[in-house]
């Protein structure tokens, strides 16, 4: 008992750490002005946000014509904190600052329960909540939808760990109910089924393959199998099934709501083949902005031309780094895990989606979808 009780007191100590560093860095914003970039028009010239929550304005966050995509939690939390600080920048800025802060320790939180690797969770955590690809997110509060759905998208991988542990209706469904709310927040979280079964892999060990079932023991480093069992790989599929649906249901409806939109924004208006050589090219200058952050910008053109050696030059390393790490699989699963997580969840900054007026590398979630290489 009096080692779990200096555990919990460590865990408490590490959570306090982490809280105190990020608001050390991003204090600041207490004294910031709304932004000259959509937090005019988005938010401050918006009559709905200006009623705060009614029924009236509750129809309008549901409806297709809120905004470019479909997000109503977002625009419910804007109404929220309006309706409660008024036009106050300050505590607007605040506000984003206090979700960063709840998803750096809840990413702590399932780092630390799935792999039971104490400091390399705080590691992976304070990287996340220092890194600058994250400012954007945090220090702009048009962008409350990437830390409110950055805050779902932890929320739903601690109940699935918490249902793996010990599988029942209740706990499943509270991984579905917070993989609504995160999509009602941003759609970026349509990926989400994909990256709970790399999470099946590794840590959580559920299929049946080379290893017993487990989580790492904090005490040995080895897999430990108490409160995990090995399921098929084809009962984990069909399990991810109804994720799944939230998920298509959520792209049809960011589809629906764009359908309105001035064409010459979508990516219709960009040549295939520039899509094409374009893609590779945005996941290797992001993994080198991930990796050095510097020339950081709101916004980055989208390039008229793409040389060839470039496009090639790119997807050749692409290609050989997935097949290094996947040849490394059953001696090094977390390299698999976390590259195939980078890849999968960012899809958007490959230029597929559909909008073309600039590049926008998706922020707050960047840092913990390669995190898991760390381990």
């Amino acid at each position: 008992m009096f080692g779990n009780r200096n555990r919990l007191k460590l865990k408490c100590a590490v959570c306090l750490l982490l809280a105190l560093v990020t608001i050390a860095a991003y204090w600041q914003l207490s004294a910031c002005d709304f932004v000259g970039f959509d937090d005019y028009v988005q938010l401050v010239d918006n009559p709905y946000l200006h009623e705060g929550i009614t029924g009236k304005t509750i129809a309008w966050a549901f409806s297709f014509e809120s905004s470019t995509y479909w997000h109503p939690l977002t625009w419910l939390s804007h109404m929220l904190g309006f309706q409660i600080f008024g036009f106050n920048p300050g505590m607007q800025h605040l506000v984003n600052l206090f979700f960063h802060i709840a998803n750096t320790l809840l990413l702590f939180f399932v780092l630390k329960r799935m792999t039971g690797a104490l400091w390399q969770s705080a590691f992976v955590a304070g990287l996340f909540a220092l890194h600058p690809l994250n400012v954007e997110s945090v220090a702009w509060v048009t962008e409350r939808k990437n830390v409110l759905s950055t805050f779902f998208w932890m929320l739903t991988m601690l109940a699935y760990v918490r249902y793996t542990a010990r599988p029942g209706v209740l706990r499943y469904l509270a991984v579905l109910a917070a993989l609504a709310l995160g999509l009602m927040a941003k759609p970026m979280l349509v990926t989400m089924p994909f990256v709970l079964l790399l999470l099946d892999y590794w840590p959580l060990e559920r299929f049946r393959l080379d290893r017993q079932a487990g989580n790492i023991s904090p005490e040995t480093g080895t897999f430990d199998n108490s409160g995990y069992q090995p399921w098929p790989g084809s009962r984990l599929v069909l399990e991810k099934i109804p994720l799944l649906v939230l998920s298509a249901v959520s792209i049809s409806l960011s589809a629906l709501s764009v359908q309105n939109l001035d064409t010459t924004i979508l990516t219709g208006s960009v040549p295939m083949k520039l899509k094409i050589a374009n893609a590779p090219v945005s996941y290797v200058i992001y993994i080198k902005k991930m990796l050095w952050p510097s020339g950081l910008a709101v916004l980055y053109p989208y390039p008229e031309t793409v040389p060839l050696w470039q496009a090639v030059g790119a997807g050749l390393l692409l290609a050989g780094v997935t097949i290094l790490v996947l040849r490394k699989i059953k001696l090094k699963p977390y390299l698999s895990v976390g590259w195939l997580w980078f890849i999968g969840t960012s899809y958007r900054l490959s230029d597929w989606s559909r909008w073309v007026c600039g590049r926008r590398w998706p922020t707050d979630l960047p840092t913990c979808r390669s995190s898991a290489c760390l381990y």
